[in-house]
């Protein structure tokens, strides 16, 4: 891989405003060069607004530009398997949104043609790249609050109003591969992964309460670490009001955080509290998009790729197969 390196992205919608696209021009030895969207004229507006010399409407343009050394798929989760497939071929670098993919078959897919291919294939799960959770890891790894026992998630949203607008993607399953389930819990099965391992057996219920859209708005579970670490959750989407809350508890103490939120607690058995703030950076991916880059430069490695995105997905798949 050359010293710099130069993005395209394929589908500059709205996550590609803050949180990425402005990040692939912030990084160190990282440029964006090209975007494309199926509508140019929104593709232009991007492309003008933000800067980058080149837009298109085909992304099999964008991807056969010789100035594009690596791909970012900000699509929808229905088209990464083929956008992914194709940059793969064409020898590029691979990055995607999450999740992954639709489900677990298309992730391995996406693993095989990029190994095949010998390019990276890296995704979107950039609170890994995060310091607030770099720091939970810190903490959990020197003993903070002891052995690891459990893990509990709840994770609370209202029911979002059917007001006679357009679906949003997110909740058609034949673009998001499920509901606000796939969309949001994936960040916190993702994390837990991170902090705590690989997850083993799981068991759950997916179910659909409101019957306001077609996809689920309540799963549970209980899972096990590869570790032995046990652990439980719950994700309901048409509840009484807001909560974002993991508990990691221990055998001298217990850890508190918030997923999409910044409070990180920790309470300790001789009724001792500590309270951390660690602010996240104004465009969160750049983290993450940084880690890949050195990597892609021949520096150090990128701690989200398609092999740990795709340990996710299938946790995904075992929770809301019966649903579907």
């Amino acid at each position: 891989m050359t010293d710099t390196i130069r993005w395209g992205i394929i589908g500059c919608g709205d996550v590609t405003e803050v949180k990425s696209g402005p990040a692939l021009q912030k990084a160190e030895g990282s440029e964006l060069v090209a975007v494309m969207r199926r509508n140019g004229a929104l593709a232009e507006d991007y492309a003008r607004r933000h800067q980058v010399p080149r837009w298109y409407d085909q992304a099999e343009a964008l991807i056969h530009d010789p100035e594009v050394n690596a791909v970012y798929v900000a699509t929808p989760p229905a088209f990464h398997r083929e956008y992914a497939l194709m940059a793969a071929r064409a020898g590029k670098a691979v990055y995607v949104e999450k999740p992954m993919a639709m489900n677990h078959d298309e992730c391995l897919e996406m693993i095989e043609a990029c190994e095949a291919a010998h390019v990276p294939l890296y995704v979107a799960y950039y609170r890994r790249g995060l310091p607030r959770f770099n720091q939970i890891k810190q903490l959990l790894d020197s003993g903070a609050i002891g052995d690891v026992r459990l893990v509990q998630t709840t994770q609370l949203q209202t029911l979002r109003p059917a007001d006679g607008q357009a679906v949003p993607w997110r909740l058609q399953p034949e673009l998001s591969g499920g509901g606000l389930f796939v969309d949001l819990a994936s960040h916190t099965l993702d994390i837990l992964d991170y902090l705590l391992g690989p997850l083993g057996q799981v068991k759950g219920f997916a179910v659909n309460q409101s019957r306001q859209y077609r996809v689920e708005d309540l799963v549970t579970t209980t899972y096990a670490f590869e570790s032995g670490v046990i652990g439980m959750g719950a994700w309901c989407f048409n509840a009484y009001k807001r909560q974002d809350l993991n508990e990691i508890i221990g055998s001298k103490g217990k850890l508190s955080f918030s997923t999409f939120g910044d409070d990180l607690r920790i309470e300790l058995a001789d009724g001792g509290v500590q309270q951390f703030t660690v602010a996240n950076p104004a465009h969160i991916q750049q983290p993450l998009i940084q880690l890949m880059v050195n990597e892609l430069r021949g520096d150090g490695k990128c701690p989200s790729t398609g092999r740990t995105a795709a340990r996710t997905s299938r946790v995904m798949d075992d929770l809301i197969r019966d649903f579907y």
